[in-house]
This record gives structure tokens, sequence and C-alpha cells, in this order.
């Protein structure tokens, strides 16, 4: 599994910070960026880029089954779904850190963590997007660019989301 010391370090790190500690611009791709693209899987094994697959307007979050933020993230991503999902592409991309693409499956059905689910098994995504750790959110706007990045449990991904469709 090809991921970077800098990506286990920001996540060891996430873990001991005060939730919302980090914020916008302490990593990930930069604030009016078009990121690359990078190859993931779909939770199914096909092949997927995820440049293709979050088309503007989009939200992206790097999230993983054992992390505390994204659990606190959830219900916001939900709402946030709910309300501009039809307007809004949700995209959950999985780490691919101490889990399996079984127990995402089965994380994503019991928690209901909405959006197109893939799976980062070999970090391609979170290298190429700089991800500082999970909990981590790129919003994109309709030109596919980016108009917010944060991690934490306690995002206002409602206005990230308004952000993106103005």
């Amino acid at each position: 599994m090809r991921v970077g010391i800098r990506f286990c370090l920001a996540i060891a790190l996430s873990l001991v910070a005060p939730i919302g500690a980090m914020r916008a611009q302490d990593g990930g791709p930069a604030l009016g960026s078009i990121p690359p693209s990078a190859t993931l899987q779909t939770l199914d094994g096909k092949p997927a880029e995820l440049k293709q697959i979050a088309k503007g307007p989009a939200v992206v979050e790097f999230w993983a089954t054992w992390c505390e933020n994204c659990a606190q993230l959830l219900p916001a991503m939900q709402r946030a779904h709910a309300a501009y999902g039809s307007r809004v592409k949700f995209v959950a991309v999985a780490v691919g850190i101490n889990q399996s693409v079984q127990r995402v499956k089965l994380h994503v059905e019991k928690h209901k963590v909405p959006g197109e689910q893939l799976f980062d098994a070999k970090g391609d995504a979170t290298d190429k997007w700089n991800v500082p750790a999970t909990s981590f959110v790129v919003v994109l706007d309709k030109a596919g660019k980016v108009v917010y990045t944060g991690v934490g449990g306690d995002q206002n991904i409602d206005a990230a989301v308004r952000k993106a469709l103005n």
C-alpha cells in the first residue's frame, strides 16, 4: 500500500488535535485550483477516476470507518446530501489505511454514508490531492475549481456547498 508518511502522521495528529483546530488550506488542493485526477476503485472493485466522478459542483470527503471526526461530520454530510444532492455530486473516498472494501461496505450500509462510494486502496488520491487527514472535505464549483477545503468534525458543509453553487 503506497500512502505517504505525511498522511499517516497527519492522521495520527488528527486523532489528538482538538476538533476544528485545522482549517482550510492546512493541506489539500489550493483554493481556486482544479485538483488532479487520481485512480481509485469502486466498492465492487472497478477502476474509477476521481476527476471524472467528482465533476463540479461536488463535495468530496476523505474518510475512514475508524475516524471519530468523520463520525461527527456524518450528520452534516447527510443533511447537505438531502438538501443539495439533486444539484451537487457527493463523493465519499474511503482511505485504504486499516480497512478493507468489505469493512467500508458494511459501514456505509449501517451508517448511511451518502454519495458515491470509492476506495483509495493505494493512496493515489490522498497523495495527489495532498490530503492532510481523514474527515478532509474538498468542495468544487461547477467549473471544477476548489472553493473550500476543511478538516474536522465540525465543518459547515451547508455553507461550503452554497459557496459552490454561487
